[in-house]
C-alpha cells in the first residue's frame, strides 16, 4: 500500500531537516563553530575563560540551550521511527521470503539496539552527561553499520520489490561508506588536535546523511507493504516450531 511509503520519507526527513536545523540554531547561537570554519582560534577548550565556540559535531550542536530541548525532540523521533522502520521491515521480510527469517531477526536486533542507543545519546546531554551520551552514540553508530550491512545482504539475497538489481549496489555503496567513515570517525575523534576533531564532525554529519539516503532508499519496498504483514510477527510459522511439535 503507497500509504506506508511515509514511514521511510518521515524517518529520513525528521532526521535530515531536525539535526541541520539544531546545527543552524547553535551557530547563530555561537555555540558550536562553523563546519566551513577551521581557524582553530575561537574553539573552546579547558583552559578558555572567554566567548568560544565548540565544534560542530552532531551532539555539540544540541549541548546548550535552546536548541537542546529541539535536538532531544529529534534524536527521540528519529530514534522511535527507526524502531519502526525495522520491525516492519522485518514483517516484510517475513511475509515475502520467510528463508531469511534468521537472517532478518538478527538485523532486527541490530536496528532495536542502536535505536535504543541513539535514544540514550539524545536524552543524555553530552554537557552534563558525556560518558552515557557518548556511550549511547557509539552503541548506535557501530549498530547501525551492522544494520546496513544485513539489510543490504537481505536486499540482495531476498525479491521484494523487483527492483533490487538497482537497489542492490547502490546499498553495497551506502554500506561501504557507513562502515568506512564510522572507522575514520573514530579515529580521528579521539585525538586531541582541533583539525583532526574537526574532520571527524564532518565525517559525522557524512555518517548522519549517508544513513538518512540509506534509508529513504526503503521507500521502494515500503511501497508494497500492508499492515495485515505485521501479522507475520505474531505468528509462529511451521517451519519455526520445534521438530518434535512438527511430527506429532
Amino acid at each position: 500500500m503507497i500509504f506506508w511509503i511515509i514511514l521511510p520519507i518521515s524517518l529520513s526527513l525528521v532526521s535530515l531537516i531536525g539535526t541541520w536545523s539544531v546545527y543552524a540554531i547553535a551557530v547563530y547561537n555561537n555555540h558550536v563553530c562553523s563546519l566551513g570554519d577551521w581557524g582553530a582560534a575561537k574553539y573552546c577548550n579547558k583552559n578558555d575563560s572567554t566567548e568560544c565556540c565548540l565544534v560542530p559535531t552532531i551532539s555539540s550542536s544540541g549541548t546548550s540551550l535552546p536548541e537542546n530541548s529541539l535536538f532531544s525532540a529529534i534524536i527521540s523521533g528519529g530514534a522511535f521511527l527507526f524502531l519502526v522502520f525495522s520491525i516492519f521491515h522485518h514483517a516484510h521480510i517475513m511475509e515475502k521470503n520467510a528463508k531469511q527469517a534468521l537472517l532478518s531477526r538478527i538485523a532486527l536486533v541490530f536496528g532495536i539496539v542502536a535505536a535504543t542507543g541513539a535514544f540514550a545519546a539524545g536524552n543524555c546531554n553530552p554537557g552534563n552527561l558525556p560518558l552515557l551520551h557518548h556511550l549511547g552514540a557509539a552503541l548506535s553508530f557501530t549498530c547501525i553499520c551492522f544494520y546496513t550491512v544485513l539489510l543490504t545482504s537481505l536486499t540482495g539475497r531476498c525479491l521484494l520489490t523487483g527492483y533490487e538489481k538497482y537497489l542492490y549496489p547502490l546499498r553495497i555503496i551506502s554500506s561501504a561508506i557507513q562502515i568506512s567513515v564510522t572507522i575514520g570517525y573514530s579515529i580521528l575523534f579521539a585525538q586531541p588536535d582541533y583539525r583532526a576533531i574537526h574532520i571527524s564532525a564532518v565525517f559525522e554529519w557524512m555518517l548522519s546523511v549517508n544513513l538518512e539516503l540509506f534509508e529513504l532508499s526503503y521507500v521502494v519496498e515500503f511501497a508494497y507493504f500492508y499492515s495485515w504483514m505485521l501479522s507475520n510477527l505474531l505468528i509462529k510459522r511451521d517451519e519455526q516450531k520445534p521438530l518434535i511439535l512438527a511430527m506429532s
